[in-house]
């Protein structure tokens, strides 16, 4: 059969452009891993490694490998799946943080015993910073240096607008907190947002002010910076280390989302009616959420907090209330006192490895609310007097319908404690309905240290609180009917 010259010609001039026209560029990821130390003490330190997808395509799974010095070894991690032999160690993604859109990144952590920093870094077998897979097995040096983040916004970028704020960025993040106004939403998408993020804004019960994600939006922020006063308050060029900080603000709403691998986790500071719901708040290096500084009517409720103290434990409470009366000079801002009242602890679960007291009540603080909350107290240190779920030295509370365990390792003296380090204060609260495993370790379920020191005003145990395994019993109080 003969060919048209016509479309001859046709066939021949499209073979010709095909051959001159130029080889489209695929999309494609291009990941990038960056280790910081989140805080060190004298026998270890926290480590998180970022992963940046600097492609412009998604990245679907990643593997970090290194090595470290003998004489250090990871004792525990977190966001990832870690395997390994000798001093190499491996993380492979979790399950739901496997998938790095293009420009988006994603982080794990760990803690070291020992000060040996991670050396030969690899991502998906190729260099840390980028850049192609060695031909041979990777050399003693230790990995190039990562390349720098994306700059934050200049100064002239406008503030995010509209009722409903959607994130992506530790930037934007960062951006639309500082400009929050009442009744606006600000919305993160999944990631991870590393850096200092705090809220300023004084918002009403009408229209509060809410930051809202997945729990796989997870925000960090591993490596405190500059110097700031001997009092936190909000200061330009300093960076305490906090999770998220709400500053002399009001009604802000906190729901869904992660706060890890920070010096602590959630700090309320002169800030009533802030609500916690739902929040994940996990590695810690003190305290996971803090109302302070006469942050009254606040709430945390469906949240779980655990591993806390991973830095300091003395420290590592999961939710503090108030502050100890040696701290009112900067803290006690109404009346000498820091007046953290009726605070509401709800629903919440608290611990494994909360190494202060699951929830601490200061004196100065009366007349909150302990309910519903599953306490385990696996992993409670028993430094700085931390041997218990919950110690009591505010006045006023009702702890009803909580559940608590201990299993070992750990401390552990008394399920609920109540103490009196200011006249005055760790009497008048009310047990009701608890139920308190001791496991086989703990004396009382509920021990009141003093009597004498809350004449007129006593605290009261219920019979309708129960606990097993008991070293000794109940309560070393009459059990009111």
């Amino acid at each position: 059969m003969r060919i048209p010259r016509s479309l001859l010609l046709t066939v021949v001039a499209g073979a010709a452009i095909v051959l001159v026209a130029p080889l489209a560029q695929a999309a494609s990821a291009a990941l990038t891993a960056t280790f910081t130390q989140s805080s060190v003490w004298n026998s270890g330190y926290g480590g998180a490694f970022t992963i940046v997808n600097r492609g412009d395509a998604a990245a679907n799974g990643w593997v970090v490998e290194f090595d470290l010095p003998a004489g250090s070894s990871v004792s525990s991690s977190w966001d990832s799946v870690r395997s390994g032999s000798g001093q190499h160690y491996r993380f492979a993604n979790a399950s739901w943080n496997g998938s790095v859109a293009a420009g988006a990144s994603t982080s794990f952590g760990f803690n070291v015993a020992g000060l040996g920093t991670p050396v030969n870094c690899l991502l998906n077998g190729a260099p840390c910073a980028g850049g192609p897979a060695p031909s041979a097995s990777p050399s003693a040096s230790p990995a190039a240096s990562p390349t720098p983040p994306p700059s934050t916004p200049a100064p002239s970028t406008p503030p995010p607008s509209g009722t409903i704020v959607d994130v992506s960025t530790a930037a934007q993040l960062s951006s639309a907190m500082a400009a929050a106004r009442p009744g606006q939403t600000i919305r993160l998408a999944p990631g991870t947002y590393d850096g200092s993020f705090i809220g300023t804004a004084v918002a009403t019960g009408a229209a509060p002010i809410t930051v809202t994600g997945p729990r796989t939006a997870v925000v960090t922020n591993p490596a405190p910076a500059g110097s700031g006063p001997s009092c936190p308050v909000p200061t330009p060029g300093w960076d305490p280390g906090y999770g998220i900080w709400i500053a002399n603000a009001a009604y802000w709403r906190l729901t869904g989302f992660t706060v890890a691998n920070a010096k602590k986790g959630v700090v309320v500071d002169n800030s009533p009616h802030v609500t916690i719901d739902g929040l994940y708040v996990h590695h810690i290096g003190d305290e996971g959420v803090h109302f302070r500084r006469s942050s009254s009517d606040g709430v945390i409720r469906n949240s779980v907090v655990e591993y806390t103290g991973t830095a300091q434990p003395a420290y590592g409470e999961g939710v503090y209330i108030g502050s100890a009366n040696s701290n009112w000079d900067c803290h006690g801002n109404v009346g000498g006192m820091d007046r953290s009242d009726r605070v509401e602890v709800l629903d919440n679960r608290i611990g494994p490895y909360v190494s202060a007291e699951h929830i601490d009540v200061k004196e100065g603080t009366s007349n909150g609310l302990i309910r519903g909350n599953t306490f385990d107290g696996t992993g409670i240190s028993g430094q700085n007097s931390a041997d218990s779920w919950v110690d009591v030295k505010g006045t006023g509370y009702l702890i009803q319908g909580n559940r608590g365990t201990f299993v070992p390792p750990g401390t552990f003296a008394n399920g609920y404690e109540t103490h009196n380090p200011v006249a005055g204060w760790g009497c008048g609260n009310v047990w009701r309905d608890n139920v308190s495993d001791l496991g086989g370790v703990g004396r009382y379920a509920i021990n009141v240290t003093s009597t004498s020191k809350c004449a007129g005003n006593l605290n009261v145990v219920y019979a309708s609180n129960t606990v097993s395994r008991a070293t000794t019993g109940l309560t070393n109080i009459a059990v009111t009917p």
